[in-house]
């Protein structure tokens, strides 16, 4: 198997594990809406959104940028 395929193979399955875990994370985080066990504002919850959104970005950006350099860079 060739070091693209290994490479690959790993990707998918580690990402998958990783978004498997930030779904969870993120059902987990849906449970503190429940104002019977919780209290907090229209403040507190752009704010956690705001974070999330930022990091989701990062990531995006992260992601963009390589795959540009893959297919940007010069190979003879």
């Amino acid at each position: 198997m060739d070091n693209s395929k290994l490479k690959k193979d790993r990707f998918k399955r580690v990402a998958s594990k990783r978004v498997d875990k930030l779904l969870q994370g993120i059902r987990s985080l849906s449970k503190c809406s429940n104002i019977n066990n919780y209290e907090y504002s229209e403040d507190d919850v752009q704010k956690m959104i705001k974070a999330i959104k930022e990091e989701l970005k990062t990531m995006e950006t992260l992601y963009k940028k390589n795959l540009k350099n893959n297919i940007d860079s010069f190979n003879f």
